[in-house]
């Protein structure tokens, strides 16, 4: 049971990272996406045509992770007999607490969901290279071509209709047509801090090979540059609230 266990929190923390992590790289070019063979084998399949295999991924996830929480549902709950001795000999009022299941619920909703949902994040390409990334895509397609759940295309056709929804691409462009025309992100609308996941600043990944190993080795220089940055991007701002009044 405890392997059981494991094994199904790391298939369903799995896919819970797929998915933050694919809808991470479907709004950056391809360029960016990393040059790893499973990383790029990924996209090419996640995309391809009118992009139909993401919403078809969200279908089969759906699938498979609600079959994986119904196993570890049983595998974590527990039910002890009247003539039997409770857990840890907890009083029997805790024990029918643990009895309700609701122990494991929490446990895997963190082991199993959320923290791997933190991780894809602030790391979507180092997802799509792990080469189980692309296996459980395709498992994940062949759940959704089964047509178990085929009724969600139509009832998000009709969602749709009546809401109006078009792409973001109608609105915004694709990622490269907003490259072209300079349409990066505006600094004071980045959402930081407490619940927002802070990637590396864009320097540490351009900088020299040399630069790199240093950073690796002497973390103070790292802390020295990003320190250094902050505080020149906070008199920039300074200096731009002065001239505004």
């Amino acid at each position: 049971s405890v392997i059981l266990f494991f094994l199904l929190m790391s298939v369903v923390g799995l896919l819970e990272g797929m998915q933050i992590a694919f809808f991470a790289v479907a709004k950056i070019p391809k360029s960016e996406r990393g040059d790893n063979i499973f990383a790029k084998k990924t996209c090419e399949l996640l995309f391809k045509g009118k992009g139909r295999n993401l919403p078809g991924f969200m279908i089969g996830r759906q699938l498979c992770v609600v079959t994986c929480f119904f196993v570890v549902a049983r595998v974590t709950s527990l039910e002890i007999e009247d003539d039997e001795t409770n857990v840890f000999g907890v009083s029997d009022s805790l024990q029918n607490f643990f009895n309700t299941g609701l122990c494991g619920a929490i446990i895997t909703t963190i082991l199993g969901s959320i923290s791997w949902q933190l991780v894809a994040s602030a790391f979507p390409i180092a997802m799509l290279s792990n080469p189980f990334t692309y296996v459980f895509l395709n498992i994940c397609l062949f759940l959704e071509a089964t047509g178990i759940a085929s009724g969600a295309w139509v009832l998000a056709m009709i969602h749709k209709k009546i809401a109006g929804f078009k792409r973001d691409e109608e609105y915004i462009g694709t990622a490269e047509e907003r490259a072209a025309k300079n349409m990066g992100d505006n600094a004071d609308e980045l959402h930081i801090g407490a619940g927002h996941a802070l990637k590396l600043p864009g320097f540490a990944d351009n900088a020299p090979e040399g630069l790199k190993e240093l950073f690796s080795k002497d973390p103070s220089v790292r802390e020295y540059i990003e320190g250094y940055m902050e505080e020149s991007a906070r008199k920039l701002a300074d200096a731009e609230a002065g001239e505004s009044n």
